[in-house]
């Protein structure tokens, strides 16, 4: 039987949910929001988990390159897709939040999201403070330029 596994992350600990085929619940847990903790957690588990679910987030492109180079199918979601399939919940917690993810996998009412390469974002972690420099950069040499011309 296929079982999913959805994952609310947080910046020190995660809700696991995991449920099976027909959308009981498997096993859920709080676990280090690490890549090898979630590695432990999954490989530690009874039954094999046919995929896992992520929303997409600062801390996601992180998990899910850990997760994806330990053998494990990993799912980044469209964040406005699960708030929309979420927001029907009365009392939204982190374990109702990773039941719910876990529940769009196992239905495949989710958008996938394309996760970055870890060298694309390096070269995006350099370049963002190289542009928001840039502009004082040009409003400088405009302004020396044109400071320069008016004195002759």
């Amino acid at each position: 039987m296929e079982h999913f596994a959805g994952i609310d992350v947080s910046l020190e600990h995660s809700s696991v949910c995991v449920v099976d085929g027909v959308g009981k619940i498997v096993r859920e847990a709080k676990v280090a929001s690490e890549p090898e903790a979630l590695v432990r957690f999954f490989r530690g588990l009874e039954t094999g988990v046919t995929r896992i679910g992520l929303e997409a987030g600062p801390l996601s492109q992180w998990l899910h390159a850990g997760l994806v180079a330990a053998g494990f199918e990993v799912v980044l979601l469209e964040t406005r897709h699960v708030k929309a399939a979420l927001s029907a919940m009365v009392i939204k917690t982190d374990r109702k939040d990773a039941r719910g993810i876990a529940q769009l996998l196992r239905m495949g009412w989710f958008r996938p999201v394309h996760a970055k390469s870890p060298g694309s974002q390096e070269v995006r972690a350099l370049l963002v403070p190289a542009s928001c420099c840039r502009p004082s950069c040009w409003m400088w040499s405009s302004a020396s330029a044109a400071f320069c011309a008016g004195s002759g």
